[in-house]
């Protein structure tokens, strides 16, 4: 499913793209898979009824965990993300011993319906199961037919050090790899898709072992726009308590939907 064969062909390039990138390294990779089986697999995709537990952080949106189970294709495509031939793609590229995360917790297929948005946030840092797996990296692959630029939905991302961000187009069959740390914020505003079209990609997380803990583990971290409701910036600002309260006494809601 993947285009094994251009990855490993250009290596070299890809890496450079991706530690030179501003404002943190990130890589776009386009026809990252078989376009004939992505166009097979997109004919496929359901529309989702499963709603985000984001809270109001997240508009519209809609995810399934197990893509896989959809059709052959994507099985295909999640047995290729999690293999060793692409974890050592994935290796050479970051300059990092970073490894798909075989059961990709709380990733999955995403879609973004009418009026869809995704405040800016920064990922939760260590794997909640495996609680020494630092999460490095994001592998967004986005199967947005015929997308064009108006229908909004760019990723966004910014540096929290710098406030520098850039917007970053979301066609289909395009892969975006974007790191993962304490200051790469991300996100996309409110999307105008036309009517029965919607933002829709694939969701995988990368992670690199640490034998010791170098950051507070964390849940999400939200940034709200500057033009937020009070209560919703109040929400943020104490979300990882209310979810690390919540996770103790009643367990991982994300870890269920596995």
């Amino acid at each position: 499913m993947i285009n094994f064969d251009y990855l490993e062909q250009n290596l070299d390039a890809l890496r450079v793209q991706y530690l030179t990138a501003q404002p943190f390294p990130y890589l776009i990779i386009d026809g990252f898979c078989d376009e004939e089986k992505l166009q097979k697999a997109y004919a496929n995709v359901p529309e989702l009824n499963n709603k985000s537990r984001d809270y109001g952080f997240a508009g519209n949106k809609f995810e399934k965990s197990n893509y896989k189970e959809i059709c052959p294709e994507f099985l295909e495509l999640y047995n290729d993300l999690s293999s060793e031939r692409f974890n050592t793609i994935l290796a050479y590229i970051t300059a990092k011993k970073t490894f798909v995360d075989p059961k990709n917790f709380g990733g999955g297929l995403h879609q973004g319906k009418k009026n869809s948005f995704l405040d800016m946030h920064l990922d939760f840092n260590y794997h909640p199961l495996n609680k020494n797996w630092y999460r490095e990296l994001n592998l967004l692959l986005y199967l947005n037919k015929d997308w064009k630029p108006e229908y909004g939905g760019h990723l966004k991302i910014k540096d929290l050090r710098t406030n520098e961000e850039a917007a970053l187009e979301v066609p289909f069959n395009r892969m975006i790899i974007q790191q993962c740390a304490p200051y790469s914020l991300h996100g996309y505003d409110m999307t105008s898709f036309p009517e029965g079209k919607y933002r829709t990609s694939i969701a995988t997380y990368a992670y690199q072992v640490h034998e010791m803990i170098i950051e507070k583990p964390r849940t999400t971290d939200w940034f709200p726009k500057e033009d937020a409701s009070l209560l919703k910036k109040a929400f943020a600002k104490n979300y990882n308590f209310l979810v690390k309260t919540k996770n103790k006494f009643f367990g991982s809601a994300t870890a269920k939907n596995q």
